[in-house]
Parts: structure tokens; C-alpha cells; sequence
């Protein structure tokens, strides 16, 4: 799609912000595995740049970091100043070609559609390729919030608990965070879709 072509590439150094993040919070690569259930050699290639997170391992490990996803995206950029930082921002318009965009596993791309940080919100464009989904190995995920999803074009299937939804251009969606989900494109073209998640990160932390 022309508007994709516009928009910068994947941000690069993610791995490091993970590793930067984790030993801020004093934590080695090996507890990190053990809370999450992952592998250490997983989150060693996760913070050397050898492999990507999915949206799920992703939001397992800023969740139990305790840092915003903006933090994680915009590096440098982000500065953890609440409404002061907004105030600083010259514009509050985001073109296609000014967003922050981050690729993940699993055929998943994520670009913010805010020009600076908002606490407790994840605003993005969503793009899920043929064949791609929030978890590689059609494992479930949840963590804190409430997610809002519309659906700009493609058939995006949702499992939610023991139900899966179907959702086609046009469709909307709302839905617990905390309850066990997976996103996935059951089409043959990519999915287009914005996605509002609220108070992901919430003070009392659960596992994944």
C-alpha cells in the first residue's frame, strides 16, 4: 500500500531499550525468563537484536518491567514527562510519514498514531501480514487493560476465552485485556486496523 511505503522503517534498536530497561530495574536476563516463562537465551536474543519479540512477549516484558510502551518505541524521543512533555510537542498532527513504527514477530507491525507520549494509552495502526498473529505458536496472552479494536480492512479473527470472533472491514471490537486473547489474520490480504488499548500499565502487575 502506498500509505505503508511512507512510513519509516522499523525501529532498530529496541533490543537495547529492553536490556537498558531491565537493568534499571535490576533484574538479569535469567529472573526475567523465569517470571515471564520464557527462555533465557530468548530474551538474550530479544536484547542483542538476533530476534523480535511477539505482541504478546512484548507486552509481557514492558508489563513486568513496569515501563510504557512509548518508552520501549521512541528511546531517545520519549521523555517520561506526562503533560509537560505533550506541551512541548510542536504539533499534536501525526501524518503517515512521522509515525514511530516498530516491526514484531510473527508478520505484526505497530505504528503510533500520537505525536508524543500519553500515560496509560496505546494508541496505534495496526498491520497483521498474511499469516500473522499476536502469538507465534497460537498460544493465549492477556495483561492489564481494556482494548478497543476497528477494523480497516482484511478479516482479523479474534479468540477471546473459549470464543472466536470474525472481524471484517468496518467491524469493531471492545474487550478485558485480562482475559486470555490472540489476534490473528484468517485472510488472504493484510490486515489494517486501529487498536486503542487503555491502562495496560497497571501498578499491580500479574503474570502473563
Amino acid at each position: 500500500m502506498q500509505q505503508a511505503k511512507e512510513v519509516p522503517e522499523a525501529l532498530d534498536a529496541i533490543g537495547e531499550r529492553l536490556r537498558e530497561e531491565r537493568k534499571k530495574a535490576g533484574i538479569s536476563q535469567r529472573e526475567l525468563a523465569r517470571r515471564l516463562d520464557l527462555s533465557p537465551s530468548l530474551i538474550s536474543q530479544l536484547e542483542n537484536g538476533l530476534s523480535k519479540p511477539s505482541v504478546g512477549t512484548l507486552y509481557a516484558i514492558v508489563t513486568e518491567l513496569g515501563v510504557s510502551l512509548d518508552s520501549v518505541i521512541r528511546g531517545e524521543e520519549f521523555t517520561d514527562g506526562g503533560p509537560a512533555r505533550r506541551a512541548e510537542a510542536p504539533s499534536p498532527l501525526v501524518r503517515p510519514g512521522q509515525r514511530q513504527a516498530i516491526d514484531l514477530d510473527s508478520g505484526v507491525r505497530w505504528e503510533e498514531l500520537t505525536a508524543g507520549t500519553e500515560d496509560g494509552i496505546d494508541f496505534l495502526h495496526a498491520t497483521y501480514e498474511v499469516g500473522g498473529s499476536s502469538t507465534p505458536d497460537e498460544s493465549l496472552m492477556r495483561h492489564h487493560g481494556r482494548e478497543y479494536g476497528y477494523i480497516i480492512s482484511g478479516t482479523l479473527g479474534i479468540q477471546i476465552g473459549f470464543e472466536t470472533f470474525e472481524l471484517t472491514a468496518g467491524d469493531s471490537i471492545a474487550f478485558d485485556s485480562t482475559r486470555p486473547h490472540r489476534l490473528f489474520n484468517k485472510g488472504d490480504v493484510p490486515v489494517q486496523a486501529v487498536w486503542f488499548v487503555l491502562g495496560r500499565a497497571a501498578e499491580d502487575r500479574g503474570s502473563e
